[in-house]
């Protein structure tokens, strides 16, 4: 009877493991199949040199480098255009911005950019089921040009394909200065309206040519009509006094919304675009950063938005869904240092370059306008490695459909899926590069400018822009830099990239080229 018994005892024990096992597979193949959360993170004005997975030596991110040391870091990542508006324009539609003549730097008053029937990368993946957020900077325009900032705003990025927004309208240093939750501006009281206004001052209001004794940051161009928080904006404001951001504030409440959309959406698959500020102007570190870098409030903020990253990375492991997450990091445009304001960014630069050995910077068409940091992390899907192949924020669209189940044809971006998953080596062919109404071409290894009108030195930023009279042509494997122009010594490699230049651009070089077509 025992051993009866003892048989049964084994019997059940070895199909209760059978059943187990089953459960565990079934378990791990259902996880398997479970779509990816997809998280853009996002900075502003970040320069190819500006964090040590990069090459920089005077600042440490050891946050930041964490993604690239256990992902793919690109050595020649895109955005597609020198400026702001532009690239999000891009990474959101998939969209070349020199085909809209108002994709460039918008006012805090100008209408949406993008078009409410437009295909947009949220759109792409809510089709797939994924829930969709934006939290930070939108800065592609809100309403259709006339906006009561005391109701609804509306279309804006719940119209563009976001479930969720909680943003602000345009730059930190552009009025209004108020954060806007779902088209609503936060913590506005009816009885003190906003009213915004670019072009002329509201009766009384104090500005920093009027009332400079008020502010404690001293502006150096362009910054100067209505006063924040002691800060000169761009634009004049009146009103919303309870609702006005506190500036040092800005990267603490956005990374408090990222990790709370994070922790409140896990249970299904999700599309989370964090647009941080760093190290756009006016940068105003949070007293704990003060000083950390040395090297003024531009290190601070970039050391700032290194510990956000951290904490956030942290939140996503906490949350258990750390390895069915893929990061991108990338920047909108390359660097600037004096963009608008006295804060010691080239005082204190010390041996620290930005640009990481490239030419011009940001509104820049050489290469330090556009190549930026790329960096794609998915633990334990990616393995880690250095990749030289050409890729692009706008290329995101294509590709990330491509992962999440369907296929996108209706853009100028591209699937370079395995490129971005490090299963390939082989990314982009030929790319457009834009700045402030001029394009290039970047095709292999090479890069071509075309002639163009106009000074070459951006004085108050002191970057080059490329503006050159003659056409120029550079081998950027070889010559990163661009200081060797092979234009007259290469003349057949000339003539070949001009020809996929005007296929690409729809110019007819036989005709002439001028200025204004590029934009």
């Amino acid at each position: 009877m025992k051993i009866v018994k003892l048989k049964f005892l084994l019997v059940f024990t070895l199909v209760f493991a059978i059943s187990c096992k089953n459960k565990q597979e079934k378990k791990v193949a259902k996880e398997s199949e479970k779509k990816p959360n997809i998280v853009v993170i996002y900075l502003d004005d970040l320069g190819y040199g500006d964090i040590s997975a990069y090459g920089a030596t005077e600042l440490q991110t050891p946050n930041i480098d964490a993604l690239a040391a256990g992902g793919i870091k690109f050595t020649n990542g895109y955005a597609s255009s020198a400026t702001c508006t532009p690239s999000r324009y891009a990474l959101l539609t998939g969209t070349y911005p020199w085909r809209n003549k108002d994709a460039k730097i918008l006012p805090g008053t100008a209408p949406l950019l993008i078009t409410t029937t437009q295909q947009t990368l949220p759109k792409v993946l809510r089709k797939q089921g994924y829930q969709t957020a934006i939290v930070g900077k939108w800065h592609l325009g809100l309403g259709t040009g006339h906006v009561n900032w005391n109701e609804r705003i509306t279309p804006g990025p719940n119209e563009v394909g976001f479930d969720q927004s909680y943003i602000f309208a345009a730059t930190q240093d552009r009025v209004p200065t108020v954060y806007i939750d779902n088209g609503t501006v936060v913590g506005l009281e009816k009885n003190d309206p906003i009213e915004v206004d670019y072009k002329n001052n509201f009766k009384g209001e104090p500005t920093a040519l009027t009332n400079p004794e008020m502010t404690t940051m001293k502006w150096h161009h362009g910054h100067n009509n209505s006063i924040v928080n002691g800060i000169p904006r761009i634009g004049y404001m009146k009103g919303g006094d309870k609702a006005k951001w506190s500036d040092i504030d800005i990267a603490d409440n956005f990374l408090a919304r990222a990790q709370n959309y994070v922790k409140t959406h896990k249970e299904k698959p999700f599309f989370l675009y964090y647009a941080m500020n760093e190290p756009h102007v006016p940068r105003t570190p949070h007293p704990r950063f003060v000083g950390k870098s040395g090297m003024g409030p531009r290190g601070d903020v970039i050391l700032e938005a290194d510990y956000m990253i951290g904490e956030f990375m942290k939140t996503l492991k906490e949350e258990g869904i750390l390895e069915n997450t893929l990061i991108v990091f990338s920047s909108d445009n390359g660097p600037v240092l004096n963009d608008g304001y006295y804060d010691d960014a080239v005082e204190k630069l010390g041996k620290h370059d930005p640009k990481g050995g490239l030419r011009g910077g940001k509104y820049s068409i050489f290469e330090a306008g556009t190549r930026v940091p790329f960096i794609t992390y998915w633990k334990g899907t990616i393995k880690p490695a250095v990749s030289d192949a050409i890729v692009c924020q706008m290329d995101l669209l294509s590709s990330l459909a491509t992962l999440t189940g369907t296929t996108d044809t209706t853009t100028d971006s591209k699937d370079i899926l395995n490129t971005l998953l490090g299963k390939s080596d082989k990314g982009r062919g030929d790319l457009i590069l834009e700045a402030t109404g001029k394009t290039a071409l970047r095709s292999g290894d090479w890069v071509y400018i075309p002639a163009y009108k106009g000074k070459n030195l951006r004085e108050k930023v002191g970057i080059e822009v490329g503006n050159f009279p003659y056409e120029q042509l550079y081998n950027v494997k070889e010559d990163k830099g661009e200081q060797n122009n092979l234009a007259k010594s290469n003349p057949e490699k000339l003539t070949e990239m001009k020809a996929i230049f005007g296929k690409l651009r729809g110019i007819d070089y036989t005709k002439g080229v001028k200025e204004v077509e590029f934009r």
